[in-house]
């Protein structure tokens, strides 16, 4: 008996793309067999196995080729090159209501989708109690499923999916469209079934959500394998990986702007270290130039993420401050900074006294990362924005 429950070799889907229907019928007569097609590749030669038992994570951005592959291992497509041995019954759950006939009701799509996986009749009946109560959505069993709303659908889907109690569960960010009840319901279910040593293959958008619940997890790019292995790993380096291509968009904002007509401006800019924990100190060095000697003047700090949206701010304005004298170097502190993992970029503007103008501003002029403690499981401590101090009473 094979240890896999899912074996992908050497996969490829690829697709013909033409500029006009014309170009397809000119393909198809043509003497010489000339093209007019482009080849565009959804999967381009990805190998990986998924062990019994083992539940995995697929991260990739849209158009990735992550619903392609899922709907590979599930039967929906044919690949264009290689092969993908699985071991075991499969229930998919893929986009909103595949394998769902519209004009059927509820329950005749239970029946429906029992047939596709391989049960009998019988068989069906003896789940249908507990797939309608999982479902939990009262009379609609028995109405057409092209009346139910994105949510109805999502839990009838995966009600069924689950009840037929497969070997393996593929499921593609189907449960993102249920409210939370729904949400905490299935997922709680998920772990039940991981702990019965069934095979999960999870696609979802949650960064965080494959770190925690997922043993391995495989990133794909544009159609390729870029890289699979332990979860936590994967999901750090593919975080990575968004934040550089933020960065670059954000290093075109921050070409040097033209200051010599400025009273005031902002000679330079620097960090005490390039990467911090989270907990330690931050120290920003501002350096300013004064063309002219004014006091009436304040300096402010926005600290932006890797998405370019804006964390937090620091400002003398604000914090009551008034200069007796033209610094010409002004530190920001920050003690025991509760920054979450990632990259930072930090926008510098020197304002008059009520922030009505700026005497200069340096958008995204450096940036700084912050690395996580883990707790004693290999969980990050902190997740979303900040990790604000706090204490448990108890």
């Amino acid at each position: 008996m094979s240890e896999y429950a899912i074996k992908v070799n050497q996969l490829t889907k690829s697709y013909n793309l033409y500029q006009s229907k014309v170009d397809r019928l000119k393909e198809i007569v043509h003497p010489f067999k000339k093209t007019f097609h482009n080849q565009f590749f959804a999967l381009n030669n990805i190998s990986f196995s998924v062990s019994k038992g083992e539940t995995v994570g697929v991260l990739g951005k849209n158009g990735s080729g992550k619903s392609t592959l899922l709907k590979i291992i599930a039967g929906v497509l044919q690949p264009s090159f290689g092969d993908v041995e699985v071991n075991g019954s499969v229930s998919a759950l893929l986009e909103l209501g595949a394998g769902f006939n519209p004009e059927y009701t509820g329950m005749e799509n239970i029946y429906l989708y029992g047939t596709i996986v391989g049960l009998s009749k019988k068989e069906i009946s003896e789940k249908v109690n507990s797939i309608v109560t999982f479902a939990d959505i009262g009379e609609f069993i028995n109405q057409p499923v092209k009346m139910y709303s994105s949510g109805m659908f999502a839990r009838l889907a995966f009600a069924v999916a689950i009840n037929v109690d497969p070997d393996i569960l593929i499921v593609d960010e189907a449960l993102s469209v249920g409210d939370a009840y729904f949400q905490e319901k299935s997922f709680t279910k998920m772990k039940e079934f991981r702990k019965q040593g069934k095979s999960i293959f999870f696609v979802s958008h949650s960064i965080s959500g494959v770190r925690n619940f997922c043993d391995r997890a495989i990133w794909i790019d544009k159609g390729e394998l870029v890289l699979d292995g332990v979860a936590d790993v994967v999901c750090t380096e593919y975080q990575d990986f968004i934040n550089e291509q933020n960065q670059a968009h954000h290093q075109q904002i921050a070409q040097e702007s033209d200051n010599s007509q400025n009273k005031i401006y902002i000679r330079d800019v620097k960090m005490d270290k390039a990467v911090y924990q989270m907990d330690e100190d931050i120290q920003i060095k501002i350096n300013l130039e004064f063309r002219e000697e004014i006091l009436s003047y304040g300096v402010g700090v926005i600290v932006y993420d890797a998405s370019g949206r804006l964390v937090t701010l620091y400002n003398t304005v604000r914090d009551d401050i008034v200069f007796s004298s033209t610094y010409n170097e002004l530190i920001l502190r920050i003690p025991r900074n509760d920054f979450i993992r990632g990259k930072y970029f930090l926008t510098v503007v020197i304002s008059d006294e009520l922030s009505m103008f700026p005497y200069d501003r340096k958008d995204f002029i450096t940036t700084f990362a912050i690395e996580y403690k883990k707790n004693r499981n290999g969980i990050p401590i902190g997740d979303g924005m900040f990790r604000s101090k706090h204490e448990w009473i108890y």
